[in-house]
């Protein structure tokens, strides 16, 4: 793992001389959002940074609005919503440069009383158990994300006041590749970029997308938890930024259904067990795979549908799989088709899949976990991916398709031997009752659609 941009003695060293006085002491709930604490820096220098600082449980069993939920096993109203233990992973401590005199670091959650025990349905601790199994079989995996967005002239406030409609895009045209658009927009996604880069979170480059204020910032790849970290500052200091500037945002995957949505592609290749050599290329080999990527591609293809909830966690991740709308429809793949859920990239050292399947809105352990999950089982069992898809798979009709909507997402997790075999008992039930509670609650509510289709019609 590359490291962070500071090490503990540079945080003492910048809290003696006063640059520092703050620590976020911070770790990705069920939605992937940061929460945690603030800590004064010398408290976090003399007690937390060695030890570990209290959490109430319930944050890992709450929806996106806060509300604790019921069903979970692990956390619950029976059990009193007790703490457990966030314990400072110092490899990720690095400054927050656009919050004055802030530095931050992640955490890894363990039971209050048994330090060595971690948490099993935290989404760092997921991630990590994926990465083990993979280490186990001699496997580094690496990971790239192209994290998409829509910028707004709006701020926060004034989308709020608006109900969420009727803003305004910060751009009047499709940008995808403009520079003359991205230079109007260059004083928020510049400070975007520079204020990761000096966080320790490597970016290569930004680019307008495929919608009318619509962003992507890509980051250097890195290996699957260090990617999922920096893809969770990304997304938080994106806010964050904006919000300083007057200016909301959203990672939705689909916030208009006349725009295209927002993805979050993930690349993976497969490397040597110290990450130096990749194991994908083979240039003797039928599309210059490897065995080890056929069955890591024949995974991916056999499993995507099974472990979609992992790729598409809200109601309205299914509004982005649209035809011809650059999100994929099909769980095919393709050598560099577009229409394809899953897409062959690269060459040599650099020679990997893209998933296209998830959403903007996805907690990247959770995404990252299941594109290993469905490598490695294809892997295990030697699966072929079959033929590359040539044409354009929106329109065949023998392909088979990402689930159209999340109860058919939950069918599919619920019956899934591989999502129970990969992610254990505790792990497959959190996941399954997010996703169930996440639906109850759309089915109580009632939306503009029903209004303007029924109120004066029926």
């Amino acid at each position: 793992m590359e490291r962070a941009t500071l090490t503990l003695d540079q945080l003492k060293g910048m809290i003696g001389d006063g640059s520092i006085d703050t620590v976020l002491v911070a770790f990705p709930d069920n939605q992937g959002r940061l929460v945690g604490k603030r800590v004064m820096a010398q408290f976090f220098l003399d007690t937390v940074a060695a030890g570990s600082i209290e959490a109430c449980n319930y944050l890992l069993a709450v929806d996106v609005e806060m509300t604790p939920l019921p069903g979970y096993r692990a956390f619950n109203w029976e059990q009193g919503y007790g703490d457990f233990s966030a314990v400072p992973d110092l490899a990720t401590l690095r400054l927050v440069p656009w919050l004055e005199k802030t530095a931050l670091v992640l955490c890894d959650l363990v039971e209050e009383h048994d330090k060595a025990a971690p948490i099993e349905v935290a989404p760092r601790s997921i991630l990590k158990a994926q990465e083990a199994r993979a280490a186990e079989r001699g496997f580094t995996v690496n990971i790239g994300a192209e994290l998409e967005f829509f910028l707004f002239k709006d701020s926060y406030a004034e989308a709020a006041e608006k109900g969420y409609r009727n803003l305004d895009p910060h751009s009047d045209v499709i940008e995808d590749y403009h520079i003359l658009q991205t230079t109007r927009d260059e004083y928020l996604i510049r400070a975007i970029r520079l204020g990761l880069q000096a966080a320790g979170v490597p970016v290569e480059f930004s680019k307008g997308e495929a919608g009318k204020g619509q962003h992507e910032i890509n980051l250097v790849y890195a290996t699957a938890t260090e990617m999922a970290d920096r893809n969770t500052i990304y997304k938080n200091a994106a806010k964050e930024i904006a919000d300083q500037h007057g200016r909301a945002l959203t990672f939705m995957a689909k916030y208009d259904m006349a725009e295209v949505g927002s993805s979050c592609h993930i690349h993976s290749s497969l490397w040597d067990k110290k990450g130096k050599r990749s194991l994908m290329w083979d240039a003797k080999k039928p599309d210059n795979m490897s065995d080890t990527f056929r069955h890591w591609l024949g995974g991916l293809v056999h499993c995507s549908r099974e472990l979609t909830l992992l790729f598409a966690p809200t109601v309205n991740s299914y509004k982005r799989f649209q035809p011809d709308s650059w999100a994929p429809t099909a769980v095919a793949w393709g050598l560099d088709n577009r229409t394809c859920g899953l897409r062959l990239v690269g060459h040599g050292q650099g020679y990997r899949v893209e998933s296209r399947i998830p959403g903007a809105d996805v907690n990247s352990y959770l995404a990252f976990a299941g594109i290993i999950a469905a490598g490695l089982h294809g892997i295990e069992h030697q699966l072929d991916p079959g033929d590359a898809f040539v044409g354009n798979a929106y329109t065949d009709p023998d392909v088979e398709h990402i689930p159209s909507t999340i109860v058919e997402a939950i069918e599919l997790w619920r019956g899934s031997d591989v999502a129970k075999a990969a992610f254990g008992d505790e792990v497959h039930h959190h996941i399954l009752n997010t996703a169930e509670q996440e639906w109850a609650a759309f089915n109580r509510a009632v939306t503009d659609w029903e209004l303007r289709r029924n109120f004066e019609q029926l």
